[in-house]
């Protein structure tokens, strides 16, 4: 008992440390802050263990990750004296940790904003490295993370990672870790393993909670980084961001919205629903970062009332933007339309300021940007362009020199100096069709800078052209894999190509067409729609892949692969096959579809005289046109019009085609809205042509001059024939040459020719230029044709000629010859 008792106090001033790590840890855990830590850390350095060191970087990071950004002190707790004693001693400690407390420290290390190059990170990454085969996936993926951080996305450690992988696909079954390796290793994966990936994730995906946004926004990343519109897994992963929109952030929405541009993937629930959800944030960001962030993301899709209030607000809080957050503001107001002359003055003047910090690919933005919203400064652009010409000289990758270029040639004086015109031919062997299309581009808009302001002929400009033009055509016969070949065709445009290259191309395609699949059928369709070049070689393979590999086929491709049918007027030997095949694929989407695809869709069926009684009862009902409204709004002004004509024009081509249907005619409005702003006095062409008409014909009340028919069709010009083919004069005709009769506005819809003496017939002259024919042969085009049709319906004979003879007086003598029945010269 005495003997006890004289311990105790020795035990009191001497007490013995637990052999258990345990309550050191449970007291790091429960650490309100910081100090707390590292006051631990002070009293117990001299005996923690690898574990408590990890435990002790997860709790400072845990208390930081509960801050708002504005209360975080990463540098604070970095620079801690006792933050730099945690950092010595793990560095003796890594060989000691199990693999999962190693990766973790490197990734708190760097969240800390830890250099990548102090003897920590790099003794993490070294053991790591040494540990990579036994590492779970989860680890692996967390470590694969650390090293994209590091910028290691091509290095040979992230390529071990990638083998990896792919020797493992099989056995993972966990999509998050899956999600996060393939965006790590995205730079380095091949076509096929791509492909590999993709099925996977698809597999896997109905194992996921469909609350986990990360895991969804972090497959369509994966997408983004491939380049790769993989619908079903953009459909799955948008359902889940609509179904969890309450609980997305504002970084959460603009990242999202950046993904699907990129992907050109647009989802018309996911934008209304984040434009109500943005437009809820207005009142909640008062900070210039956060606002300019909140001005991006809904700045293009805001109503007027919203726009204008974020107009203001940016404009006060402009001058404390930095150069990254206004070239981003610049970005949304160029997409906005931005007419506030204020604001796009102050974000002028910003730019001028922050220019020296841009990359080339940035300042063609901040062109592109300043061209559309009119910046008038001058030394803006004298520097932008000192700027530019700075970069070019030291500049040695062909992608960023055509940019350089390109971004030259958008100036208000586009001239190419000695300097830079050696530079593009240095650089031309090495160029793929993208890079030369941009620097074709460039020249044009070079040469006809010269043709206005300068007398001299443009010979060194057209050098360059032939060399393009060289390597260009080398470049196509040297194709051997199709989607090589396609993902360089995406993006081409411009009069160059088709002038050029559009041969040589369709050669190439023929060469490869073997190779379209349900893969890549819907791209190689779409590029054919914007070339109006009619292969009937090329359209009967796309339409027979389409028959028989329809299930590869995702119904949001389904507009891609009929465009260039309808676009060229050509139907393929399985006519109905084809385009009823493509409609089955279609039918269960009908209510998903966005509004404006469906009225392209529609449009695009009724050119070649398809017309599924489905898909018109989808798109003329009270509910898809309020949903159609909805979308306008937000659209910009020049798409809205467009698919305002579209819709007018399906409208029309129902009534007349498909009476059946009882779908009533409600553009009145619209057409004469628009037509009563463009229907006006005819050109100096027009006026030569009609004078001879009327002299041929008996005078100017025998023929009418751009008549406007039931339904708002244009003619160019009409006349009247009897059963003898005599010319009748027009009852009430008064006019004067070059003006138009007044118009009538009534219900433009009665049939035109129910009123005429029996036996007379209307005679409607259609004049076509280059542009209603397809580039390659004399053949019709969709929209010229179904007008034809139209035309003749309305009880017209219609004569279309195209508009290349010689004089208007030989033009008049082939139609009057045409129109009587007699011989004619041939045109």
């Amino acid at each position: 008992m005495f003997r006890l008792r004289a311990v105790c106090p020795f035990w009191r001033v001497f007490p013995f440390r637990p052999f258990s790590c345990e309550p050191l840890i449970i007291q790091m855990n429960k650490c309100t802050n910081e100090e707390q830590v590292f006051d631990l850390i002070a009293r117990n350095k001299a005996a923690l263990s690898e574990k408590q060191v990890g435990c002790a970087f997860n709790a400072l990071w845990q208390l930081q990750k509960q801050k708002t950004t504005s209360l975080k002190d990463i540098e604070g707790v970095r620079n801690h004296p006792h933050f730099l004693s945690l950092h010595n001693l793990t560095i003796s400690k890594v060989k000691l940790m199990d693999d999962d407390t190693l990766v973790n420290v490197l990734y708190i290390t760097q969240q800390f904003a830890v250099e990548a190059h102090d003897p920590l990170v790099e003794a993490l990454v070294t053991e790591a490295w040494t540990r990579l085969e036994r590492f779970d996936f989860n680890v692996l993926s967390k470590f694969s993370t650390c090293l994209v951080d590091q910028h290691l996305n091509l290095s040979p450690l992230m390529g071990e990672i990638a083998d990896i992988v792919n020797r493992n696909l099989e056995a993972i079954q966990d999509l998050r870790s899956l999600s996060v390796l393939m965006v790590s290793i995205s730079s380095l994966i091949s076509q096929h393993f791509q492909e590999q990936l993709v099925k996977k994730a698809e597999v896997l995906f109905d194992t996921i909670n469909h609350c986990d946004i990360n895991i969804a926004r972090r497959i369509v990343q994966f997408l983004r980084n491939v380049n790769c519109s993989y619908y079903p897994l953009l459909e799955r992963c948008n359902k889940v961001f609509l179904s969890n929109m309450s609980h997305l952030d504002l970084d959460s929405i603009s990242k999202i919205f950046g993904l699907y541009q990129c992907l050109q993937f647009h989802s018309f629930e996911f934008i209304t629903m984040a434009k109500e959800r943005l437009t809820e944030m207005i009142p909640l960001f008062d900070h210039p970062a956060s606002f300019a962030k909140l001005f991006v993301a809904l700045g293009p899709i805001a109503g007027p009332k919203e726009k204008k209030q974020l107009e203001s607000t940016i404009l006060l809080m402009s001058e404390e933007l930095t150069s990254q957050q206004v070239l981003a503001v610049v970005g949304a107001m160029k997409e906005m339309e931005s007419k506030n002359s204020h604001l796009n003055k102050k974000i002028a003047s910003i730019l001028h300021k922050h220019l020296d910090k841009y990359k080339p690919i940035e300042l063609l933005k901040i062109i592109q940007a300043s061209v559309f919203l009119h910046f008038r400064s001058k030394e803006f652009f004298v520097k932008l362009r000192e700027l530019l010409l700075s970069y070019l000289k030291i500049s040695v990758m062909p992608s960023e020199i055509s940019i350089l270029v390109h971004a030259i040639c958008m100036l208000p004086n586009p001239r190419l100096n000695e300097a830079v015109i050696a530079r593009v031919e240095e650089v031309l062997p090495c160029c793929d069709l993208t890079e030369l299309s941009v620097f074709v581009t460039s020249v044009l808009r070079w040469i006809q800078y010269e043709h206005v302001y300068s007398d001299g002929l443009p010979g060194k400009q057209l050098k360059l052209l032939q060399k393009l033009d060289h390597y260009g055509c080398q470049r196509l016969q040297q194709s051997n894999s199709l989607d090589l070949l396609r993902k360089e065709l995406k993006v081409l445009k411009g009069d160059w190509f088709s002038e050029s290259l559009l041969e040589e191309t369709f050669a190439a395609l023929q060469r490869l067409m073997n190779e379209i699949n349900g893969t890549n059928v819907a791209e190689i369709a779409s590029f054919i729609s914007r070339t109006n070049y009619l292969s009937t070689l090329l359209l009967d393979r796309i339409a027979s892949v389409v028959v028989q590999e329809i299930e590869k086929i995702h119904p949001f491709a389904i507009f891609g692969v009929i465009l260039p049918f309808s676009t060229l007027n050509y139907d393929p030997p399985q006519r109905e096959e084809f385009f009823g095949t493509c409609m089955q694929r279609l039918n269960s989407y009908l209510g998903i579809l966005d509004p404006l695809v469906l009225v392209f869709l529609g449009f695009s069926l009724a050119t070649v005289e398809y017309f599924p009684e489905d898909l018109l009862k989808a798109i003329f009902n009270i509910k898809f046109l309020a949903r159609l409204d909805s979308q306008l709004e937000i659209l910009p002004s020049s798409l809205s019009t467009r698919i305002q004509f579209r819709l007018m024009e399906l409208n029309r081509a129902v009534c007349l085609e498909c009476p059946e249907f009882q779908i009533p005619w409600f553009h009145d409005h619209f057409c004469q809205q628009h037509y009563n702003r463009d229907i006006g006095s005819v050109d100096g062409a027009q006026q030569q042509i009609y004078k001879l008409l009327a002299e041929v014909l008996g005078g100017i009340n025998y023929v009418k001059a751009s008549v406007l028919t039931s339904y708002y069709h244009t003619v160019d010009f009409e006349c009247i024939l009897d059963k003898r083919k005599k010319p009748l004069p027009y009852v009430s005709h008064n006019t004067t040459l070059g003006k138009l009769p007044e118009m009538s506005w009534e219900s433009n819809t009665q049939i035109v020719g129910s009123r005429l003496p029996p036996g007379a017939e209307r005679i409607a002259l259609e004049f076509l230029d280059s542009k209603a024919f397809c580039t390659n042969i004399p053949h019709l085009k969709g929209k010229s044709a179904m007008k034809k049709r139209h035309l003749e319906i309305l009880g017209y004979r219609v004569v279309q000629v195209c508009n290349t003879c010689t004089s208007a007086e030989t033009l008049t003598v082939h139609i009057f010859a045409f129109i009587m029945k007699v011989p004619e010269l041939p045109l």
